[in-house]
């Protein structure tokens, strides 16, 4: 994955989101601040005081030259004013892929005027402080950014979820077919990315990820063989719990973990000629959001394994209800042989099919049940 460095004004949120993609992506983690005070030895603010901020801004381009030399797949998250300076933005973007956390004055205003420990915002006016400020940095924090992500009235998942997007860009070359590349993606949980270009959720929804166009073979959904058509999208929809996999009750859900699943719904996307996007969440919205948007990006079909969800969520029921594809039910272990409540789907009627009780593999069936018995969907 490489280094992953996230800049932003003070209040973006920048060490939470840090210290919860270190997470997600299996990466250790460093705030320059907290290194720079563990070398000193003493706080921010007593730097300040003590040395003055021109000495601040000298440990901070220290900091990323020992990063440069030592940092190895990390998330880095940096202090507010590093990237004013020139030669740390050249420095950064020798270390890693930056990612800007934009917000407004107003939602950075809210977030951090009670915090009594920033010293930048020691004056009469932290407001008009911190539009002063935000206004003199925006031209260095956009051009140190590789990606630019808004966060104001986000959720954690959703900013996770974007700069997963935007790490694992849409459309990847695959393995060659008679001359053509196919597809694959890899998604991460919740709505919109960018890419230093902004496009809003509705307008993802209604605008899918352009496709390379690939012969194939006619099945039941009907196409003469060596037509060229763009390749079946499939979803796989993964709710609470399933990021867990090789951690939770190995004993029953096995020790292999989530990145084995990903590897083995990719391998099956390259032999079977399809692009399988993959999408997992604990949130019942954000999964309700991902089947709405379905209706819109061209998916064929989509394979879900609702976790628990499956014995309640009739909002995730309806949802399924509500998009004409084909759908299976999906799950790892056999549900019927477990606790009495789990052998109760409320979601399994608004699918075609339900799989269960045969492991990973599972998931293999559905993606073959799917192309044998789907059509392919007409673009909205």
């Amino acid at each position: 994955m490489g280094n992953v460095i996230l800049i932003g004004f003070m209040g973006c949120g920048k060490s939470s989101v840090a210290v919860k993609l270190s997470y997600r992506l299996k990466q250790s983690m460093t705030d320059t601040d907290r290194w720079i005070e563990k070398k000193q030895g003493k706080r921010i603010t007593e730097i300040f005081e003590q040395d003055g901020e021109e000495a601040f801004r000298e440990m901070e381009t220290q900091a990323l030259q020992y990063l440069k030399e030592n940092a190895k797949n990390q998330v880095i998250s940096v202090g507010g004013g590093m990237p004013v300076k020139e030669e740390n933005r050249a420095l950064m973007k020798e270390i890693g892929k930056v990612i800007y956390l934009r917000a407004t004055a107003e939602t950075l205003y809210e977030r951090v005027k009670e915090d009594g420990a920033r010293p930048l915002l020691q004056c009469e006016n932290p407001f008009e402080r911190i539009q002063k400020l935000l206004e003199d940095r925006k031209a260095a924090y956009e051009e140190a950014a590789d990606i630019i992500i808004d966060v104001d009235d986000k959720s954690f998942s959703q900013i996770l979820f974007e700069i997963d997007r935007a790490l694992h860009p849409a459309v990847r070359p695959y393995p060659v077919y008679r001359e053509q590349k196919e597809t694959n993606r890899i998604e991460g949980t919740e709505p919109a990315v960018q890419e230093k270009g902004e496009a809003s959720f509705s307008e993802m929804k209604a605008e899918p990820a352009e496709e390379t166009s690939v012969p194939v073979q006619a099945g039941k959904g009907g196409q003469e063989e060596g037509q060229e058509r763009r390749p079946r999208r499939l979803l796989v929809i993964n709710g609470p719990n399933l990021n867990f996999l090789g951690i939770r009750e190995k004993g029953i859900y096995g020790t292999k973990n989530y990145g084995d699943l990903l590897d083995m719904i990719s391998r099956k996307a390259a032999s079977c000629r399809a692009r399988i996007d993959v999408f997992q969440s604990n949130h019942e919205g954000a999964i309700i959001d991902r089947i709405q948007a379905a209706y819109f990006d061209g998916t064929d079909g989509i394979i879900i394994n609702p976790g628990a969800y499956t014995h309640y969520s009739y909002a995730i029921r309806d949802a399924l209800a509500s998009v004409s594809m084909p759908k299976v039910e999906i799950h790892i272990s056999n549900i019927m042989e477990r606790e009495e409540f789990r052998k109760v789907s409320v979601t399994a009627p608004a699918c075609d099919k339900q799989i269960y009780g045969h492991g990973l593999e599972g998931y293999l069936e559905a993606v073959d049940y799917i192309l044998a018995n789907g059509k392919m969907m007409p673009e909205k």
